[in-house]
């Protein structure tokens, strides 16, 4: 048992910033506008979540300095798609490789500086529950708002007046624009939330994950997070169930390399993105309900007649 509960301790580690990162993708693309930069602003959100826990020494500071940073560097994509009208695919690619050598140059002063760990928060009483209390009930501050951000993004979208304009955006800007919506606004809020949440997401790898700073430790997550919004038809709840799901393969591939399996280890890293592709292969295939999920101008720039 307590094997197992090790297993899952790390396991929920690991998908944590996937879960995150994705929620905040999935809102963005419910506006309709395809931010392909996920992994450089979690890059971004890690690198500037640890230098200013190590200038604080509060890595509570550092999570909001995270995530200010990933909300700010998603206005940079905003400014060029929404106000620029730039192409949001090459915009994304070029954020990305912006953000990954941007972080290196930051973070270079950091590298094998022993980190400040966010620790976990017990929650009375449950916590104290065999074996699902430390699951579940002893877990980082970064854990429980991965939580919250589930319940509550899948409210706004679903149940609120402002996330059903949002969806209305999403599926149809020009009617939206035509019932008086601002859609620009809109989707200028809708790409700094995803935005922080991918700065919280890439705080997690460098103040839970693990505790310091290594240049490019996103490690693809942000390529992994995008795919995540496609395998759970952009629905919150889904993406917290393809979450764990990838991270239980992550896991995995590590737990196999450990056991000495005679199955070659770059196969095993390889893992986590061979199912990645799988799961779109799958999608793609049952193009039904990838089309009715989809929303309708996802990627397609918009602009206000004058």
């Amino acid at each position: 048992m307590r094997m197992l509960e090790a297993i899952l301790l790390t396991v929920i580690t690991a998908a944590t910033p996937l879960v995150i990162a994705s929620l905040g993708e999935l809102v963005t693309e419910r506006s309709g506008v395809l931010n392909l930069g996920v992994e450089g602003m979690m890059i971004m959100g890690a690198v500037i979540a640890f230098a200013a826990t190590q200038a604080t020494g509060s890595p509570y500071l550092g999570v909001v300095a995270g995530i200010v940073a990933g909300a700010v560097f998603s206005l940079l994509f905003g400014f060029l798609t929404l106000t620029l009208v730039a192409n949001q695919v090459a915009t994304g690619l070029a954020l990305t490789i912006l953000g990954l050598g941007l972080s290196g140059q930051i973070g270079e002063s950091f590298v094998g500086q022993p980190g400040i760990k966010l620790q976990p928060i017990a929650i009375p009483l449950l916590s104290d529950i065999p074996f699902v209390g430390s699951l579940l009930f002893r877990q980082d501050l970064i854990f429980y708002l991965s939580i919250a951000l589930v319940v509550g993004i899948h409210w706004f979208l679903f149940r609120s007046r402002t996330g059903l304009k949002m969806r209305a955006i999403g599926d149809n800007h020009a009617s939206a624009h035509a019932l008086g919506i601002n859609v620009i606004r809109t989707r200028y809020l809708a790409v700094m939330f995803g935005g922080a949440c991918a700065g919280l997401a890439g705080a997690q790898l460098s103040l839970v994950y693990t505790p310091q700073w290594v240049e490019n430790m996103t490690g693809g997550r942000g390529w992994i997070a995008l795919a995540l919004v496609v395998f759970a038809s952009w629905r919150p709840i889904r993406v917290l169930a393809g979450g764990y799901l990838f991270g239980a393969v992550t896991i995995g591939q590590l737990h196999a390399q450990a056991l000495g399996i005679g199955i070659p280890s770059q196969f095993l890293s390889a893992l986590p993105y061979a199912a990645t592709i799988v799961v779109l292969i799958i999608i793609s295939h049952n193009r039904r309900t990838t089309l009715i999920n989809t929303p309708a101008s996802l990627g397609k720039p918009f602009v206000p007649e004058r």
